[in-house]
């Protein structure tokens, strides 16, 4: 047993690839989304509707799968289940719910200032897409992670505590919220689970969202060296992911992210 677990940890070049490839197709199928939180923004179809929906999801990801499912479901009841409607038209009565809301350390300080944050943002623009603007030329997502939170923490009075919520790399955060959200977001691979609404930013620029279930793996299949786990850890990921795949390396997510699941 021993063996086969070090030759599995081995595994290079194409034979890594070809093990990746064989459990994406495992994970990244319709099956997948019931019990993850991408089954928020997929209750929804309008693009603004999956755009809130799945920041919220996004940022409210730790813990168990299903508290986050069913904390992510009731601040929609109080949006109605027309997020994009509610952050654009709601009154101060309409916020008084959110004022009880609390997930982990996500308190009603927090959620009151997204709300706040989203509506100033969608009173200007049709798309949240443009707050993690990049230019072609850019390597990674890294300069939109930066600017978006710059973006998000712009407002007069914005709730300092607010900002452990709102990762960036200029922290030397591994991000892994958001860059799960931008995957969501960017990839189109009609498999079902990403959503591909969002064209500006290519799948190439996408760093691999480095969760402990994913970094775990990454670390044994020796796709991670660096001893911490920062941002240059899940810029490092994403490199030796990119030799697998130049054009869409955080497909393997999936894979890294089932294979935790496995307890590979």
């Amino acid at each position: 047993m021993q063996r086969a677990k070090a030759k599995r940890q081995q595994l290079t070049g194409s034979d890594l690839k070809s093990f990746l490839e064989q459990k994406l197709l495992e994970y990244n199928q319709p099956g997948f989304i019931e019990h993850d939180p991408v089954s928020i923004p997929h209750l929804f179809s309008k693009k603004q509707d999956i755009e809130i929906a799945g920041f919220f999801a996004a940022t409210l990801t730790w813990g168990q799968r299903i508290t986050i499912i069913n904390n992510c479901k009731k601040l929609l009841t109080w949006m109605d289940n027309d997020p994009h409607q509610f952050i654009l038209h709601h009154s101060e009565k309409d916020l008084k719910p959110f004022t009880a809301f609390t997930h982990r350390t996500f308190n009603s300080t927090d959620t009151l200032y997204f709300i706040a944050f989203l509506k100033w943002f969608y009173s200007g623009h049709t798309t949240l897409e443009k707050a993690f603007h990049i230019e072609t030329k850019d390597a990674t997502i890294e300069k939109g992670l930066v600017n978006f939170h710059n973006l998000f923490f712009s407002l007069p009075d914005f709730p300092p505590r607010t900002k452990k919520h709102v990762a960036t790399p200029e922290r030397k955060s591994a991000c892994k919220r958001l860059t799960m959200y931008l995957r969501w977001m960017v990839r189109d691979d009609n498999k079902g689970v990403d959503f591909g609404i969002w064209k500006t930013i290519k799948p190439a620029q996408l760093v691999c969202p480095c969760d402990v279930h994913v970094e775990r793996v990454a670390r044994k299949l020796k796709l991670i060296n660096r001893k911490q786990t920062d941002w240059l850890t899940a810029c490092e990921l994403t490199e030796n992911l990119r030799k697998l795949d130049a054009d869409d390396p955080v497909k393997y997510d999936f894979a890294l992210f089932g294979l935790g699941l496995e307890k590979y």
